[in-house]
């Protein structure tokens, strides 16, 4: 009797470790306390909403302040209209410059949530100082800042305050952005077949909340900046931003993580050290025959294998095992690894290497997305303003823009994806991310077209008599080109996300969302520099150029006309490097959770 109770005993153990077992997440990731997370109690829609919820609020933060800079940096700071354009496009680019930080700081040492609390931080204090440098100092008369009441001249160190308030916005929103993006994809299991899904999903509805958090900001925050209500503008975003980390803070016990693994770099450089020590080794022709570590030793931290291409064979050689590789530490055998890299180490050099020319061909694209914070804007100030004695501030257009993203994420979602999946029995998904970033930059080609149409005819209706005045063409007329950014952004910019965090290897999921925005952020930096070259080449002693301070002198239209040509030529290169480009192949995970406790990742 007692032999069959502890068989029944060892049966209820071994279902009970069963059950236990199926609860983990298959693919690594671990609680706040570093142990292997379990699907039910943490991760999935619930984390999940609190980060789209947190993304919506810290976008209106951040696009209360920036929708509305370049006019800021014109009637309070006293830029005219081609240097605030360019202030703004390098404050712009300096954001995305320091998603980059953001990644690398993520991926290696702190993990995606303490990077994210760290960066809010930052972004609230740098709120915070803005609004009261501009309500103490800058804001003087009280009032001044519209269209009417210019400010008084500001000291330098008043100015000063106003570049660091601005700069810390950016220091924070930059490390921010490509990670809360990847951290909210992390709360999903891409190992399960339900969850898999939803993290498909994740990425159209977190810039969908981006796009309705920035909405508020466009239209209400808009309004009161526009007619000089400064201050109050900022210390709602400031109120924003504050509630949003407030909200991430409380979804700490729900989070599922990934632990960091190391700084890239050094694993980058010892691939490259490896192959050039042995640059006369030839490679074998069997994939068997190079070096691969231990799949289970992978597993444990959720990684997986990277099969072996062969795309860039000299990198191969860093694999290549020789009798030099070979090291006798005492008793145990070691392998120098700046002599010998495994076929995943290597690989993952080589996704980054095809990733590059991708991601070179969608900054040209973001000079087209930029001209909607600055150019953009400078050209409905110069329309007809008022309907029906209402005033529309410019910089609430781009509400169209964001309305356009959400009919268009339904659209594509609902209506296109799965209409291009029935036709196409081999793309079940429809439109791969490749494809869809293509359609985006031939949408984008259309908006440039029409914002060249509608300034060529806004000059047309410009008052012979009073040049300075604004043209008698309606604001409404820009309600297209608005669309169409809108339209493209759904293609490039949620197809850009995907695919970068998709084709990046297991340890550098943060790096491929800070490539997305590091492309905005050059394509801030392309705008400055090529609105420079053109007003550099179009100024001459008869003419004011094609973007003068007033722009019933110039000629925007060209500009506009100019960027469309310069993305059609983008447009045939990227055919060229998407067609070249091979996606990863990862080595298959074998639907169990093989992680055990982590000791070194904690977050509390």
């Amino acid at each position: 009797m007692s032999c069959l109770n502890i068989v029944q005993k060892n049966r209820v153990e071994e279902k009970t470790m069963k059950q236990q077992e199926e609860e983990r997440t298959f693919d690594g990731s671990v609680d706040k306390h570093g142990r292997p997370a379990v699907r039910r109690s943490t991760g999935s829609w619930f984390a999940g909403v609190l980060i789209l919820v947190n993304q919506g609020l810290a976008t209106l933060a951040f696009f209360g302040v920036g929708v509305n800079l370049v006019l800021f940096l014109t009637r309070v700071m006293g830029q005219d209209n081609a240097e605030a354009a360019n202030s703004v496009s390098k404050w712009t680019g300096t954001v995305y410059i320091f998603s980059l930080l953001g990644a690398f700081l993520s991926d290696s040492y702190w993990g995606r949530y303490k990077t994210c609390a760290i960066f809010q931080a930052i972004f609230v204090v740098g709120l915070v100082s803005l609004s009261l440098t501009s309500y103490i100092f800058l804001v003087k008369p009280s009032g001044c800042g519209d269209e009417k009441t210019p400010c008084t001249s500001h000291s330098t160190i008043h100015v000063v305050l106003f570049y660091l308030s601005i700069y810390l916005i950016a220091l924070g929103n930059g490390g921010y952005q490509p990670n809360i993006a990847t951290f909210g994809a992390d709360q999903f299991d891409e190992d399960h077949s339900k969850e898999s899904h939803s993290k498909v999903s994740f990425f159209s509805y977190f810039y969908l909340a981006l796009n309705l958090g920035s909405l508020f900001s466009n239209t209400i925050l808009g309004y009161y900046e526009d007619k000089g209500m400064w201050a109050l503008g900022f210390w709602a975003s400031a109120g924003s931003a504050i509630v949003a980390l407030i909200l991430f803070l409380v979804g700490t016990p729900r989070y599922r993580h990934f632990i960091p693994k190391g700084n890239p770099l050094s694993r980058f450089c010892q691939v490259i050290v490896a192959a050039l020590r042995k640059w006369k080794t030839e490679v074998p022709s069997s994939d068997d025959k190079l070096h691969e570590v231990d799949g289970k030793e992978l597993a444990q931290y959720g990684d997986r294998k990277i099969l072996h291409t062969h795309g860039f064979k000299f990198l191969d050689k860093a694999a290549v095992i020789t009798s030099k590789e070979y090291t006798l530490e005492g008793k145990d055998l070691g392998i120098n690894p700046w002599r010998l890299c495994s076929v995943t180490q290597v690989e993952e050099v080589k996704c980054v290497l095809r990733l590059l020319p991708i991601w070179l061909c969608t900054i040209l694209y973001s000079v087209v997305f930029t001209q909607m914070a600055s150019l953009f804007v400078e050209q409905g100030a110069a329309m007809k303003t008022t309907i029906a004695g209402f005033h529309i501030p410019p910089a609430s257009m781009s509400s169209f823009d964001i309305l356009s993203v959400a009919a268009f994420i339904f659209i594509y979602r609902r209506v296109l994806d799965p209409l291009v999946a029935r036709f196409r029995k081999s793309s079940p998904r429809g439109l791969t991310e490749l494809q869809r970033m293509g359609i985006g930059l031939i949408i984008a080609i259309m908006a440039m077209i029409a914002a060249g149409l509608v300034e060529h005819f806004r000059l047309k209706h410009v008052q012979k008599d009073c040049p300075k005045c604004s043209s008698t063409l309606s604001i409404f007329w820009q309600v297209p080109q608005y669309v169409l950014i809108g339209a493209s952004e759904v293609f490039m910019y949620v197809g850009q996300l995907e695919f970068f965090n998709g084709q990046t290897p297991d340890g550098l999921k943060s790096f491929g969302s800070a490539l997305c925005m590091t492309s905005i952020s050059l394509g801030n930096y392309v705008s400055s520099l090529l609105v420079s070259i053109v007003m550099k080449i179009s100024t001459s002693d008869k003419m004011p150029g094609w973007i003068p301070g007033n722009l019933n002198k110039g000629h925007l239209d060209r500009f506009y006309f100019l960027l469309a040509a310069l993305t059609s030529a983008d447009l045939v290169v990227y055919l060229v490097t998407a067609n070249w480009y091979k996606y990863i192949k990862f080595e298959e995970r074998n639907g169990t959770n093989n992680g055990e406790m982590n000791e070194e990742f904690r977050l509390v």
